[in-house]
């Protein structure tokens, strides 16, 4: 048995495409379709009711109340799949479901690896994102000490167990791809490229790309906080040295009349870099903060191919 969880957010005209294409795919095996309507504006949601309609014996659905996130779909489908293999995939059509297969045969073979996840090639995207992506992968790593393979996406196929583990981590500040990594299990990774998107526009821009960078480093590792304390330890050794300087040139050589432009960049300096830590530990202390309250990872507001359709 396999089940797919499917994340959906604004793809009504991909919605149907990619049931098809998965129903093509995967019509010689046993398998569940969840998708999760996260808060979608569009007609999202009633083009899912429409193909449950068609096959309920295989589609499930779960509708948020609003846009959660895709680390929150994802969740909410883990919750829900209680099938031998699990599949998470992206709903626009630029993963392929013939992926699902290669890696199901492959945890079919190889009884050792717990799962396989697909690694982005990135031959579409420009220079630049392919720099960005990069290097972030290598600082994730290189800031929290688990590994984190380049360009390894959530398109990936897990055993039950991994999934049951996931969900023991309840931490509301979700980011998936460092919880694949912190549990620690064997991966295969396995590299694929991406297809053309075949209607609408990708939602994940630069701008948010950036931003889930900055939350997974900031949710996998204190190292920033180190840096800040290595920045105010040695800015405080180079103050300490230059005021033995000031001390000793005033004795030598009298007093003098400091420069108002030397002085003012100090300040600005010192200013900027006090700000930016503070900045930095309010971060972390607002995490903290969402956290203790303990709320729930998503809410959803209806469901369909469950027990109860309607919560």
């Amino acid at each position: 048995m396999l089940d797919v969880i499917i994340p959906t957010f604004n793809e009504e005209d991909n919605i149907e495409p990619l049931y098809k294409e998965l129903s093509t795919t995967l019509k010689n095996i046993k398998y569940n379709l969840i998708f999760i309507d996260d808060g979608s504006t569009d007609k999202s949601l009633s083009k899912l009711i429409k193909i449950y309609k068609k096959d309920t014996n295989r589609i499930k659905i779960i509708s948020f109340t609003r846009n959660f996130g895709k680390d929150a779909a994802i969740y909410a489908g883990l919750k829900e799949a209680h099938g031998k293999y699990i599949s998470i995939i992206d709903s626009d059509l630029q993963q392929h479901p013939k992926h699902i297969l290669e890696m199901v045969e492959f945890l079919e073979k190889n009884e050792d690896y717990d799962e396989v996840a697909m690694v982005n090639s990135y031959c579409n995207d420009s220079f630049i994102q392919k720099k960005f992506k990069k290097t972030f992968y290598k600082l994730m790593t290189k800031l929290t000490h688990y590994n984190f393979e380049v360009g390894a996406s959530d398109f990936r196929t897990i055993r039950n167990y991994v999934a049951k583990t996931l969900i023991d981590l309840k931490e509301t500040n979700r980011f998936t791809k460092g919880l694949f990594a912190w549990t620690g299990f064997n991966v295969k990774f396995m590299k694929y490229t991406p297809d053309k998107r075949l209607h609408g526009k990708s939602k994940f821009n630069f701008r948010k790309q950036i931003n889930y960078a900055i939350d997974g480093i900031l949710n996998f590792s204190t190292s920033p906080m180190k840096i800040a304390l290595y920045l105010g330890s040695t800015l405080s050794t180079c103050s300490f040295i230059y005021l033995i300087y000031l001390i000793i040139k005033t004795l030598v050589l009298g007093k003098d009349v400091p420069g108002f432009a030397s002085l003012m960049s100090v300040i600005l300096l010192l200013g900027g870099v006090i700000l930016t830590m503070l900045g930095l530990i309010g971060e972390y202390v607002s995490r903290i903060y969402m956290e203790t309250k303990q709320r729930p990872i998503y809410v959803s507001k209806v469901k369909f191919g469950f027990d109860d359709d309607i919560l």
